[in-house]
């Protein structure tokens, strides 16, 4: 057994978990290999890509359960799981899903003009020590789901995409927060992470006949990000709102 610096006995099972979940998170690099294969072969097709998205999405959804559950930061200290996930996150949710959007044209000529702006951001979004609110239970600046953000490029017109992509680009930078699902506060916890695998499940079973999905199937699919959004600004004003009310009023003085 092994002693980290809280002087609490580390078992070899506990050590041998801890790994374990690090090379969950990683296993995340695997899929992303495998949808950058399909995304460079001569025919892609964008709905085995998307298929391996959300296979990547449900390893990110919970790994950082299992981390905090079985006190990985502990058990396996000299592994840096958060390192971990930001490389694989940037991979597979930013730079793959804006690959696909530039390997497919689903933004106008010329498509690096559209899609560069939103790779730089969100880099500066992951290199950002404050991104995750965590205390708080959320993001700050669009929390690069550019997987989310391909599918629907997929289905708009070209103009519409590009636009979408450079606004949430901007949006990455700039001092909005977003909710954290598995963070969020209660009651609202529940709702969103049932209603996100509601939503994953219903995109899945639209990939069928992607791109030919029919609209009002399209508008059905904007219910949960919409609900998603509004949350997240109704919930964002409740904290600043609660935090300003908490500050000392030593100026009134």
């Amino acid at each position: 057994m092994s002693h980290p610096a809280d002087g609490r006995p580390v078992t070899t099972g506990e050590r041998i978990r801890g790994y374990a979940v690090h090379l969950y998170t990683a296993s995340g690099i695997v899929l992303a290999a495998l949808a950058a294969a399909e995304i460079f072969s001569p025919r892609p097709d964008p709905r085995i890509v998307f298929a391996l998205f959300a296979a990547a999405t449900l390893v990110d959804a919970s790994d950082g359960f299992l981390a905090r559950r079985w006190e990985v930061k502990r058990t396996a200290p000299e592994i840096d799981g958060r390192a971990i996930d930001d490389i694989v996150d940037y991979i597979t949710f930013t730079f793959l899903p804006l690959l696909l959007v530039w390997r497919m044209e689903w933004v106008p000529e010329p498509v690096l003009a559209w899609i560069a702006p939103a790779l730089i951001a969100s880099l500066f979004g992951f290199a950002n020590t404050g991104a995750k609110d965590e205390g708080g239970g959320f993001f700050r600046g669009f929390p690069s789901y550019w997987n989310i953000v391909a599918f629907y490029a997929g289905l708009l017109h070209p103009l519409v995409s590009g636009v979408m992509v450079v606004a949430l680009a901007i949006l990455t930078v700039l001092p909005v927060r977003f909710i954290y699902p598995t963070l969020a506060p209660r009651p609202w916890r529940m709702p969103l992470l049932i209603g996100a695998f509601a939503w994953l499940a219903f995109m899945l079973w639209t990939l069928l006949d992607y791109p030919d999905v029919e609209p009002w199937l399209l508008w059905l699919s904007l219910s949960y990000p919409l609900f998603y959004t509004l949350l997240s600004w109704h919930l964002s004003r409740q904290d600043r709102r609660a935090r300003a009310a908490s500050v000392p009023r030593a100026a009134a003085r």
